[in-house]
Order: structure tokens, then sequence, then C-alpha cells
């Protein structure tokens, strides 16, 4: 692989993931670690990157258009998962929504539900939800992780404790029937992992791209998730792999 189409593929899995780590990248592009870290240092120092330990992530310049590309892929489809998934969000409720292009698809048909308080770790989640002045919202705090607009750390599983969630729903870097619920980056694994803990039932929300895939980082366990809510282009084998987990998987 000549090395300018190497790093364009390098810049595209960042640029759809918000970052990547080396070990990651390398398997991806079926290359060694130490010519990543080369193409990276090389890719950081002409600005289409920004190098950090272990790996990469989004420049801020960059930052913008990325949500905004990721908010336009499969976007049919992410409107119909989130409009499905309100089934399972009652009135009355304290729900718990997790940053994402997928999870934000829904917001807009949460409005209907009265006496509903959203917490989240979503900057784009809290955002719009400004248009909602009936539906209560919680910032949880935080360290900002800028290029996924999320909050994690102590301060966010601290405040996340004082409150009882009826449901979490959450998007997804992946969802595997074996592997279950995965992401990509380690620096906020721990948050999220306490928040789809947090909640008597967990919602997963994920367009057909992510069954089937594996991130690194394992999030939850395939037991761990009650209802699967993705479109009808997932494949059927792993949807029935799924229900023979005792999901309830809705594809809308």
């Amino acid at each position: 692989m000549l090395s300018l189409d190497r790093q364009r593929r390098l810049l595209q899995h960042i640029r759809q993931n918000g970052s990547g780590n080396v070990t990651e990248l390398a398997r991806t592009l079926g290359v060694s670690a130490s010519t990543v870290r080369r193409d990276l240092r090389d890719m950081n120092d002409r600005g289409l990157l920004t190098r950090v330990h272990g790996g990469a992530s989004l420049s801020d310049a960059d930052l913008e258009p990325v949500l905004t590309s990721r908010e336009a892929e499969h976007s049919d489809e992410k409107r119909r998962i989130g409009e499905a998934a309100t089934r399972f969000i009652r009135p009355g409720a304290t729900i718990l929504v997790t940053g994402g292009t997928t999870t934000e698809a829904m917001l807009p048909f949460l409005a209907g539900i009265e006496n509903l308080t959203v917490v989240t770790n979503g900057l784009n989640i809290a955002y719009q939800l400004t248009r909602y002045p009936q539906i209560a919202v919680v910032v949880l705090g935080g360290v900002l992780r800028h290029e996924e607009m999320s909050l994690l750390g102590r301060i966010a599983e601290q405040v996340l404790s004082e409150f009882h969630i009826d449901v979490a729903v959450s998007s997804a870097y992946g969802i595997d029937p074996e592997a279950g619920l995965s992401g990509t980056n380690v620096t906020e694994a721990g948050t999220d992992r306490r928040m789809l803990q947090s909640a008597q039932t967990l919602v997963v929300l994920a367009d057909a791209s992510k069954v089937g895939r594996r991130g690194p980082v394992r999030l939850a366990a395939s037991e761990q998730i009650d209802h699967l809510v993705t479109d009808v282009g997932a494949p059927p084998d792993a949807l029935e792999a799924f229900r023979d987990k005792g999901i309830d998987v809705l594809a809308c």
C-alpha cells in the first residue's frame, strides 16, 4: 500500500470514529505499528490530526465537519430507530442518554412523553434538548472529550450516582452477539460502563452498519442489554443470535 493511500485511510478512520489507537489502526490497515506511528507523526506535522499518547485524534479544525458528516450517515435509518426506541420509555421516567448521532436522532420523538427527565453526558444531546422546555435535563459534569462533545471521569460518575435511572439509551460503535456492546476509546470506557450499569433497562440503538462490528473496548456484555433497536438492513443471523441470548430485537 502506498504511503498516500495508507494515510488517506488512516484519516478516514479517525474522521469516522473521532480517534484511533495505534494497535487498532495497524490491524485495520494490515501494516506494522511502527508504520502507523510514522504516518501519524507525519500527519500531525501537516496539521491533519492531533497525535496523542497511543494514537491520534481529530484536530480541532476538523471537529465540526466530522460531526456533521456522521449525522448525515444513515440518517433515515437513525430517524426510524430513534422513533421506534421511544416505545420503551414511559411518562414520568428518568432516562440516561449517551452522546452520539443515533441517540440524538431520537430526541424529537421524546417531546410527546410527559414528565420526562433526561440525564446525559453528551453536550450535543443537551444542546438539542433546549428545543423542548417540557423535558427536564440534567448534564453530568466532567472532563470534556472534544471530538465527541462528551463529559467523562469521576465527576460525571459521582453526579450520576445521585439519580435513579429507569432506562439507559446508548448508541454503539459496534454490537456483536458474542462481544456485546463495544467502543474504541479506552479513556472514556470507565464512564461509559458506569452509565450503562446505572439503569434498570438498557436500550441500544445501532444502525445496520454497527451490527456485527467489534471495537477494541467492551462496554457492556450482551447479557446486560435488554433491547436492541436497529434497521431492517441488519444481518438476520446476527439478530437471531441476539434473540437467542434473550435480547428483545426491534428492526425498523
